[in-house]
């Protein structure tokens, strides 16, 4: 018989406050952010180790199950909760059309025109 590991529950809010900011599927945020850390010295020998920060982190919280989730993980995920919400909050006049606002959000991967 298989056990279901019990989770603190501030983990389980954590888990799917994440999932819920973070919109974008794993392999969208990976494509976008290596077109963003493309240009003269982006990539080196290993271009998934080369994905700007902190989406590298993220993606790579996204690739697990809740189980094996690590402290750093939780903190990134907290850390990834926090930015796009404050970012959320500051959206610009124009809107979803403001590039940088929008790009930033990407960047963390939360997509504004994903309809929740």
């Amino acid at each position: 018989m298989v056990r279901e590991a019990r989770l603190d529950p501030e983990v389980e809010v954590i888990w799917d406050d994440f999932h819920a900011e973070v919109n974008v599927p794993s392999e969208q945020l990976r494509q976008w952010l290596l077109t963003r850390g493309s240009g003269e010295e982006a990539f080196g020998p290993n271009p998934d180790l080369d994905l700007p920060e902190p989406g590298r982190r993220i993606l790579q919280v996204l690739t697990k199950r809740k189980v094996d989730l690590t402290p750093e993980d939780i903190e990134v995920m907290r850390d990834a909760i926090e930015r796009i919400r404050a970012l959320s909050a500051e959206k610009p006049s124009r809107g979803n059309a403001d590039d940088e606002w929008r790009h930033s959000l990407l960047d963390l991967g939360h997509d504004v025109l994903i309809e929740r």
